[in-house]
């Protein structure tokens, strides 16, 4: 049956978008990374209400007025306690994907939004800041699951002429989720105090569309032949995503894999880490997931108000400043989506890293200088967005679709069980320690993300190879040399030396 449904194909290879390919990529998307993109901003413009009811409620339930210095506090736990349950999230990505495939784990996971939605929406009317905090934190645990999620299905349902195209479709929902975000959170819309709760609760509109129709779309056929060894599932997946395209290829090529793999059980967090022939590899998605998060663009995110306000823009205009940038960081995001497989990921990596240095360098001249040149304040607000443009062009996207890139289908999930956790680890500290790191060094603490920025331009430059147009086993197999790796042992790990067959697959092994 599986032969008779392969002979149906028209001979031409299913390597151009389609439909049902463009559809899943948006869908997945829009019910899981636009909402990490709206949660990372969300908090930013009813900031100052959110202090004003912690400040209401604990003096109505515990008769104490707090500080300013405790109210940051609190609020700060508040914007990083996401981080904390996206880094619970990450943890639980192996294991989700090994038993209910990355379709399926979308899927569940949409509960945790309809649970901290609900517990937001109605924390004001219960008087209950706990509920705030408790909130933010299971929408950062879905968070931590989708962020690693999507790409992983969206690299595997995906040829690998659009693998980076497909790739960064999840970073213009991200971008589009914080521009969002700050547009719903214009005073004239639901930037009121009374309307705080409902901004933060809008998140469950999305997944409730991505709930309904999601279960329609296939599993990943990598999934379901290599880690399942339904052939069957794997052929009428293939050909949902590719109605006229010839499937045979892509079938040989991850049958070749599923035979070099030296046992199709997921590899634990444990052993990645310790299999020498994959530790460039995991350096690499290491460097990149921290890099991303330290690079200072989430103390942007959490905070453009705040840094708006010190570099001197009218309170009045920043909350349409900061809708600017949000819709600059949408058309970054797009001109990076169209350009990765013209350009490759190591220019999208190295470009945006190097402006996002020079413009973190930019702001602390700015904030120095503003005080002797008037426009200096003007060249501030252009740095920050310059920040954002450089991070929504490639850094924002490019190391989640890398991590899918570099490892093979056993090492995967264990992969982005590990730069999840880094991520949002890095992710954790940065909105938690910037409002503190910003009052001891004012402005001097750009130079320690531009430092960062520059850091892992070179890294890219002199490490990671180009991954644009190349399968899964033929990247492995690039980082054989520099993993110290003889033939004989990629043999023996599954790392199999391939040849080019057709244009797409791997069939014969070289001697």
């Amino acid at each position: 049956m599986a032969d008779e449904i392969l002979l149906e194909s028209d001979g031409k290879h299913g390597t151009h978008l389609t439909k049902s390919l463009l559809a899943v990529a948006f869908l997945a998307s829009f019910g899981s990374s636009m909402l990490y993109g709206f949660n990372l901003a969300v908090v930013n413009s009813p900031a100052q209400y959110i202090k004003n009811f912690y400040n209401e409620t604990l003096t109505e339930s515990y008769n104490w007025i707090p500080d300013e210095r405790h109210l940051t506090i609190l609020y700060s736990v508040t914007v990083s306690i996401f981080a904390i349950g996206g880094m619970t999230g990450a943890l639980l990505v192996g294991k989700l994907v090994t038993k209910f495939g990355r379709k399926g784990t979308l899927v569940r996971a949409t509960v945790l939004v309809f649970i901290g939605g609900a517990l937001m929406g109605f924390s004001r009317s219960c008087r209950m800041p706990a509920m705030v905090i408790l909130g933010r934190f299971i929408t950062g645990v879905h968070s931590g699951i989708c962020l690693s999620v999507v790409p992983m299905y969206l690299g595997e349902i995906a040829p690998k002429s659009l693998r980076g195209f497909l790739g960064l479709v999840p970073s213009i929902h991200i971008c589009l989720g914080v521009f969002i975000a700050q547009f719903l959170g214009l005073h004239e819309l639901l930037g009121k105090e009374e309307h705080w709760p409902l901004l933060l609760s809008l998140i469950v509109f999305p997944t409730m569309i991505q709930l309904m129709l999601l279960p329609w779309f296939p599993e990943s056929p990598r999934y379901l032949l290599i880690e399942k060894g339904n052939i069957h599932a794997t052929i009428q997946a293939l050909k949902w995503y590719r109605p006229k395209g010839n499937i045979q290829a892509e079938v040989d090529e991850m049958q070749e894999e599923q035979r070099s793999l030296s046992s199709i059980h997921t590899i634990s967090v444990w052993g990645l880490l310790r299999d020498r022939c994959v530790r460039w590899q995991v350096i690499t998605i290491m460097v990149l997931n921290i890099g991303m998060q330290l690079s200072g663009i989430d103390a942007i995110w959490f905070y453009t108000n705040d840094i708006f306000r010190d570099a001197g823009i009218p309170d009045l205009n920043i909350p349409y400043v900061t809708v600017g940038t949000g819709a600059i960081e949408v058309i970054s995001g797009m001109l990076g989506c169209f350009t990765i497989e013209r350009v490759g990921r190591r220019p999208l990596i190295i470009g945006g890293f190097l402006f996002m240095g020079i413009c973190c360098a930019g702001i602390t001249l700015s904030v120095l200088f503003q005080a002797q040149v008037a426009y200096m304040r003007y060249i501030s607000v252009g740095c920050v967005v310059g920040i954002i443009a450089g991070f929504c062009i490639g850094p924002a996207g490019v190391p989640f679709l890398i991590t899918a890139e570099l490892f093979k289908q056993s090492h995967r999930p264990a992969a982005y069980t590990v730069a999840g956790v880094l991520n949002w680890m890095s992710n954790f500290t940065i909105g938690f320690v910037f409002p503190f790191l910003e009052m001891t060094m004012g402005p001097y603490c750009y130079l320690i993300f531009c430092s960062i920025c520059l850091g892992v331009a070179l890294y890219t430059i002199f490490v990671i190879p180009e991954t644009k147009n190349k399968t899964f086993i033929e990247i492995s197999e690039m980082f054989s040399a520099k993993n110290n790796i003889l033939e004989e042992e990629l043999t023996s790990n599954g790392y199999l030396k391939m040849a080019e067959m057709n244009g797409y697959g791997t069939l014969g092994l070289h001697s």
